[in-house]
């Protein structure tokens, strides 16, 4: 079974680089403290990375 991450905006994309707030919609977030569940992949975790500021991430 694949591991998941699940992912949470805690703060705010505005204000930030443009290619942060398109790498945080690209996980699927749109809101503020909106989660979102995706496998554990090296294309999420360097997604994660760049946005490791703007998001918390718990492993499943």
């Amino acid at each position: 079974m694949a591991r998941k991450l699940t992912i949470t905006q805690i703060k705010s994309a505005s204000g930030h680089k443009q290619d942060q707030v398109a790498t945080v919609r690209a996980l699927g977030i749109r809101h503020m403290q909106q989660t979102v569940v995706h496998n554990d992949t090296p294309q999420i975790r360097g997604m994660v990375f760049k946005v490791r500021h703007l998001v918390k991430v718990e492993e499943n």
